[in-house]
């Protein structure tokens, strides 16, 4: 090649090299920045409210954008209440014996100590390696108890400090929860207390173990798919689960009644979580505290079971007044805060937020019941 073309195609070349030399220093810049999706925490933020029990179900299990989380966390925060239940799936966090991602975790617990709030994890969800092929995720054989607990101390080692309470698995007294199984109240008291040894051996003994979860149901007895849950409590309990549990989780909803309607043994309203505290004091567990894990209403325009939306709006606030005053409570959290995504059912309608954090009239005025602004009739 001529001396000249081979300057010519240098000096040609020289423009692009430097542009892609500038390129490559731009991203190496941004590689020593935050990586790209996190999130800062923030400064320490603290609830400010009237009412010390309130809580939501946060449901942030399948939320997957850190900004989307952090945010969820502050209206929470915003709205005033100070408690929170997220969901911390075993099959999420082990995928692999012995192979633990808590990245998502993480965020979540970070984010929520960050804004103030007091954290009550569920762990349930079998993961597939811990369980027969083509079984469902709510089943969890004999034969893997210490698997589980495997992950419950483990859990425990890495956030006793970060959280209040661990709740072991949800509504067991239903056989969609109970790996379509028959539902079992002893073979759960072996669960529970596997799961309450694991934590008593954990660098964080002191986290608070959850036993029940339960849904609220009036199954008749040889039901097929669920157990009465007080029928299932006293069978728990028949089983020494009250020594193998810190506090007692239930559900609570109000379906179509006032949250004042008194508790009936045949009827599912809110008030019937004092049905299970008398049962506690039957069998000499009076001191222990209930926590209500989810619970509340829903104002669907078409389900039999919906209220109108200022209905809601009132049982919502009379429930949070109700619990305030229950001693035997440590507090409700109301199911749920926001999904990150619509459902397209009746479930959206459970909702404070809306998917894009839109603030539902439910939101603003249990906040400003929150502030004192609007007290419970």
């Amino acid at each position: 090649m001529p001396e000249s073309r081979m300057t010519n195609g240098v000096l040609r070349f020289v423009p692009f090299f430097l542009l892609f030399l500038c390129l490559l220093l731009v991203l190496l810049g941004l590689s020593t920045s935050n990586p790209p999706g996190e999130i800062e925490l923030g400064p320490p933020q603290t609830v400010v409210t009237v009412n010390s029990k309130m809580g939501v179900h946060t449901r942030l299990t399948d939320e997957v954008e850190p900004w989307k989380i952090k945010r969820t966390l502050e209206m929470v925060r915003e709205m005033g209440a100070p408690w929170i239940v997220e969901y911390f799936p075993w099959a999420y966090l082990e995928p692999f014996p012995g192979l633990f991602d808590w990245s998502h975790s993480d965020l979540v617990i970070d984010h929520a100590n960050r804004q103030g709030l007091t954290v009550i994890a569920r762990l349930g969800l079998v993961p597939e390696w811990a369980r027969p092929a083509d079984s469902a995720s709510s089943f969890l054989p004999p034969e893997r108890l210490a698997d589980f607990g495997d992950y419950v101390q483990a859990f425990a080692d890495r956030y006793g400090d970060r959280v209040a309470a661990i709740i072991i698995w949800n509504e067991p007294n239903l056989a969609l929860e109970w790996g379509f199984q028959p539902v079992d109240p002893e073979g759960y008291t072996k669960l529970l207390a596997v799961a309450y040894q694991r934590v008593q051996e954990s660098n964080h003994p002191h986290v608070l173990v959850l036993g029940g979860a339960l849904a609220p149901t009036l199954a008749p007895p040889g039901h097929d798919q669920a157990m009465n849950d007080l029928v299932y409590l006293q069978k728990m309990l028949d089983a020494g689960a009250g020594e193998v549990m810190d506090g007692l989780a239930v559900h609570a909803y109000g379906w179509s009644f006032p949250a004042d309607d008194p508790p009936d043994p045949e009827i599912i309203n809110f008030r019937r979580a004092e049905l299970a505290h008398w049962l506690l004091v039957d069998n000499g567990y009076g001191d222990m505290l209930i926590y209500i894990t989810e619970g509340g209403w829903n104002d669907h325009p078409r389900w039999t079971r919906a209220v109108k939306p200022a209905q809601r709006i009132e049982n919502t606030i009379r429930a949070y007044h109700l619990v305030a005053s229950w001693p035997w409570t440590e507090m409700a959290a109301l199911w749920a805060f926001r999904y990150p995504w619509p459902t397209r059912t009746y479930l959206d309608y459970f909702t404070f937020v809306t998917p894009d954090f839109e603030p539902k009239p439910i939101y603003l005025e249990v906040q400003r019941y929150s502030r004192g602004e609007e007290m419970a009739p």
